[in-house]
């Protein structure tokens, strides 16, 4: 049986990163294929993330207390972690020491980002030094890098390495295309699977609670959050952060923890790319705003769906908050997952032989 390696920022100290690679590593595994995840390794990376994962919010400072929740909150990734399917662990900047595979899958995740604060221009993930008779990805993502600055010389080149190119958003999209190279649009893994994050977390409780995922959100959110969740009845809780204007906390909710807390909410308030999918994978109500790092993410992710009316902004963002958490999604939203879903299946196949 022929190797699939696949190569993405699978030790990310977040719930998106954590989800999409075990998603897209464990979809693949279940189709009767072969699949790791290529476990690479970086001193300065891991000091940056860690960094990141102790102090999410700087230069604001941690609350009393918090450090010890974003620790143990660490500590849970981590176990996570060794739990999935890794090949032999090696140094970022040494592909050499890569195990050889049949083929080589990159993505998802923001792995072209060429303004990642520690991935970014990282090449391994252009294909450089990659040990694969084949090169493809699969739902890769600019991130913020907009499609109207395009790429520096060099890059588009180092694109064309692979055999076939898929991305997830309209953004990367154009990026790609304006370099000349063909490429589909295809879902992200946690919408492609969705039936492994439902497996390994399904809902156990009446919903009673409004979820809160992300922060550095706006005063006026925060109030037209608490406004909405009394007029429900709902408590609000904050998962993996601290946000003044919830009533509970569980920062040091591990993947799984996460996941079983999306699909036991009423609805989602977020402004996180991933919190938008896991309010859609669990067919929960939503609303969601998108800081300048997540825009193209969020608007593309939103349109691509049909629920651009999801996305606050404007003057009339607060009122519509309210009447989004109580509105459910539309019901010809399966219907398009299922047309996306199939495209992307059929990506797959033909991508990986």
């Amino acid at each position: 049986m022929s190797r699939i390696g696949v190569l993405t920022f699978h030790r990310c100290v977040n719930y998106g990163s954590y989800w999409q690679a075990r998603c897209l590593v464990e979809g693949i595994g279940a189709q009767g294929r072969d699949a790791v995840l290529l476990d690479h390794d970086s001193v300065a990376v891991n000091r940056a993330e860690w960094r990141c994962a102790l102090q999410p919010r700087l230069p604001e400072p941690n609350c009393k207390g918090d450090l010890e929740a974003y620790a143990t909150k660490t500590r849970r990734f981590f176990e996570a972690f060794a739990a999935l399917p890794l090949s032999p662990r090696f140094d970022l900047d040494r592909p050499e020491q890569m195990a050889a595979c049949d083929t080589v899958i990159v993505g998802s995740d923001e792995v072209w980002n060429l303004q990642h604060p520690w991935y970014g221009g990282c090449r391994l993930f252009w294909g450089e030094g990659v040990r694969a008779k084949r090169l493809v990805s699969y739902a890769a993502s600019f991130g913020n890098h907009d499609a109207a600055s395009g790429l520096p010389p060099a890059w588009p080149d180092r694109l064309r390495r692979f055999d076939r190119v898929s991305v997830r958003d309209a953004n990367s999209l154009e990026l790609v295309r304006d370099a000349g190279i063909d490429a589909d649009l295809v879902l992200d893994p946690c919408l492609q699977f969705s039936d492994l994050i439902n497996d390994a977390a399904p809902a156990s409780r009446v919903p009673d609670y409004l979820l809160v995922y992300g922060h550095g959100f706006p005063d006026w959110f925060g109030k037209a959050t608490r406004a909405a969740a009394a007029r429900q009845g709902l408590s609000i809780v904050s998962v993996g952060y601290r946000n003044a204007f919830a009533d509970k906390h569980e920062i040091e909710a591990g993947p799984d923890r996460f996941a079983t807390l999306m699909a036991g909410a009423a609805a989602v308030v977020t402004n996180f790319f991933h919190g938008a999918v896991f309010a859609i994978v669990n067919r929960k109500p939503f609303a969601t705003i998108a800081s300048t790092y997540r825009a193209n993410k969020l608007g593309d992710l939103t349109a691509l769906l049909g629920l651009e009316e999801r996305l606050l902004a404007g003057e009339d963002a607060a009122r519509l908050l309210g009447d989004l958490i109580e509105t459910p999604l539309p019901p010809n939203l399966d219907d398009r997952i299922s047309l996306l879903r199939g495209r992307s299946s059929r990506y797959l196949a033909s991508a990986l032989g």
